[in-house]
């Protein structure tokens, strides 16, 4: 059984539920108190997580300086300036210097970090910064492609909008033949 939701969070939504009219004592709504309070608590639980733990000493010693790239990660966040979500794939990419990481914990490191209230554009650098700390890579690279709720629900509703990021460092940011190579193997040709 799941750890119950923070009273604090369910009396919120409560307030909230009353606020825009609503009745949080009729049927449908009983348990929606305990259950956005689970949701979000999920939805922001990257803010408790360390990339240290993450990793967990999954770097090993090879002897390889060519680009290792995991892309199409998927991921969902939550727009810090409304709460709507936003979610799409982010493209990871590295050089190595003698050492390479687990694949499956670049995808662990994307979900730490979409995992909080965040802007797309912080998103992105985070993730490049955290693999470039956690592996001392020649080089990082990082695009991050999104739909956001904020933008096709409310305000502007262009529903075909996409946005896209990106950070590069070392290499990828010195060497425009590094660079386009990346952006080659990520190009949806």
């Amino acid at each position: 059984m799941s750890d119950p939701a923070s009273p604090e969070l369910k009396t919120l939504v409560e307030h909230m539920l009353v606020a825009i009219g609503e009745d949080p004592q009729r049927d449908g709504l009983l348990r929606t108190p305990e259950r956005v309070a689970k949701s979000l608590e999920y939805l922001v639980s990257g803010h408790q997580q360390q990339i240290d733990e993450i990793v967990n000493g999954a770097l090993f010693k090879e002897d390889c300086d060519e680009m290792v790239l995991v892309r199409d990660i998927e991921f969902y966040s939550l727009c810090e300036h409304h709460m709507l979500p936003f979610y799409g794939k982010v493209h990871v990419a590295y050089i190595p210097d003698g050492k390479v990481i687990g694949l499956s914990k670049l995808p662990r490191i994307v979900d730490v970090f979409a995992r909080r209230l965040q802007v797309q554009e912080r998103m992105t650098v985070e993730i490049a910064r955290a693999v470039q700390e956690a592996l001392g890579a020649k080089g990082v690279a990082v695009v991050s492609e999104a739909s956001h709720l904020c933008m096709m629900m409310r305000g502007v509703a262009k529903q075909a909008s996409s946005t896209t990021t990106s950070c590069m460092l070392g290499s990828f940011r010195s060497d425009p033949r590094t660079r386009a190579e990346f952006m080659s193997l990520i190009s949806r040709n």
